[in-house]
């Protein structure tokens, strides 16, 4: 653990005991490998709720199913999406509900919320949209201070605080995002490196791109894109021709998701075993290629096409996925195999 994270642990947890709620913010598409780890052997209580951010990246039918899951074992848990405002506005009031009944008879007080969790779950991103939507509630004026937002895992480096409501006076914590222990396992590595919890350099960007195709293969989602196989893309030449490299644009997307459901449909192999799941993924890539518009004089064609696919699995293009299911479904297998190109 690195000198940063040993002090932002011991403040954290020297300020547990005296804040009023603790929300530990977790991934949705991830609910178990993004807990926050100094709190994993802490009993559940009033006093803590488990958000699970990013709803709007993973399958509702899971995230109810993970809710849920956390109600029984008596956890206050709440779905959010920090970039819908709605969404924002619901956790607020569960919040401000939440703190009233902590606080018992009492009409006037002051309660700090401390946000916890790990790197780039979204605790900042919350923290803003709380206090924006909370201050203009209240009607406060004044200068609207804002928490650093960052894709890059890691960038909270202090404590600050955030007021979110007044008539009672509520405060939001921020905390650095702080992983524990040192992360050992292959599989749980993917995952956190596909959320952006840690960085894609520790799998390398060709092992995740492969991760996640196992994950899309085994998913029913591709099974959308169906009324798109008969729509030519030559339909698109002429914005291919305009802007040949910007892999965001609506009519690359598509080319993509065509490729991919094509390629799935009309595999006869078998996506159990490992042999049969890697050809399916070496073909996927290799056509993939041609949609992402690289060149063949590129210096490394499966890097630029698994940054480009990355990039639009993270920002949701492709569709939405739960990596950890609560049921025996295959969330992404072999994730070992995948350092091949």
């Amino acid at each position: 653990m690195s000198n940063f994270a040993a002090a932002a642990k011991q403040a954290i947890l020297r300020r547990l005991p005296f804040v009023d709620l603790t929300v530990e913010v977790r991934d949705a598409r991830i609910p178990l490998s993004s807990a926050f780890q100094p709190l994993a052997k802490e009993p559940f209580s009033r006093r803590r709720i488990v958000i699970l951010n990013k709803i709007d990246l993973a399958e509702p039918n899971q995230t109810e199913i993970w809710i849920n899951s956390f109600k029984e074992r008596s956890s206050l848990c709440f779905g959010v999406n920090a970039h819908n405002e709605g969404s924002i506005k619901e956790l607020l009031n569960l919040l401000v509900a939440h703190t009233k009944a902590l606080q018992g008879e009492k009409t006037t007080f002051t309660s700090t919320v401390m946000l916890v969790g790990a790197p780039n779950v979204g605790k900042s991103a919350i923290a803003n949209a709380l206090h924006r939507i909370g201050r203009i509630s209240a009607e406060e004026k004044g200068k609207f201070r804002r928490a650093n937002v960052s894709s890059k895992p890691g960038e909270t480096k202090d404590i600050r605080a955030y007021k979110i409501a007044s008539h009672p006076n509520i405060y939001v914590l921020d905390t650095p995002g702080i992983l524990f222990p040192e992360i050992s396992d292959t599989r749980t590595a993917s995952k956190l490196a596909l959320t952006g919890i840690i960085e894609d350099c520790f799998i390398g960007q060709c092992a995740l791109a492969r991760y996640f195709l196992s994950i899309l293969n085994s998913k029913e989602e591709y099974k959308r894109w169906k009324s798109l196989n008969g729509h030519p893309a030559e339909k698109s030449l002429p914005k291919r021709r305009q802007y040949p490299s910007d892999h965001t644009q609506d009519f690359i997307v598509l080319d993509v998701r065509r490729t991919l459901f094509r390629t799935i449909s009309m595999f006869e192999g078998c996506l159990t075993e490992e042999a049969e799941m890697t050809q399916l993924i070496s073909l996927q890539i290799a056509a993939l290629r041609e949609d992402f518009r690289v060149p063949a004089e590129e210096t490394d064609v499966n890097v630029t096409v698994a940054s480009k696919l990355l990039n639009l699995y993270q920002t949701g293009r492709l569709g939405r996925y739960t990596l950890e299911s609560l049921h025996p479904q295959v969330c992404g297998i072999f994730p070992n195999t995948y350092g091949r190109t």
